[in-house]
């Protein structure tokens, strides 16, 4: 998993310079097919980690009236409302070259 807190992806919309995007494909595309994908992982990784971790906190009651308020599950529900969105962490990803890319239309068969 990667660490969320030491993220240079911003937690707000900007813009991006479209020559820096596609620059590794040369495709605009492309590079936003790879991006996306890899957004897709980010964004199941965060849930699986976030579900996991609300769990911890869970109690199981069957009585309705009941409801707990735990202050650690709501601040870890806060940290992760503030993360970027996993599309911003993929585009950063994509830019610091931590996304291994091939195309496979590229490869010769030998």
């Amino acid at each position: 998993m990667m660490d969320l807190k030491n993220t240079k992806a911003p937690a707000s919309t900007i813009t991006y310079n479209r020559e820096e995007i596609d620059a590794t494909t040369n495709n605009i595309y492309e590079a936003i097919s790879v991006i996306s994908k890899r957004a897709e992982q980010i964004n199941t990784d965060i849930r699986r980690e976030l579900v996991d971790k609300l769990e911890e906190f869970a109690t199981y009651n069957d009585s309705l009236e009941e409801v707990f308020e735990n202050k650690e599950q709501i601040e870890v529900s806060k940290f992760y409302e503030k993360l970027p969105k996993p599309h911003a962490l993929a585009v950063q990803e994509w830019l610091d070259d931590k996304i291994y890319y091939r195309n496979t239309a590229d490869t010769t068969p030998e």
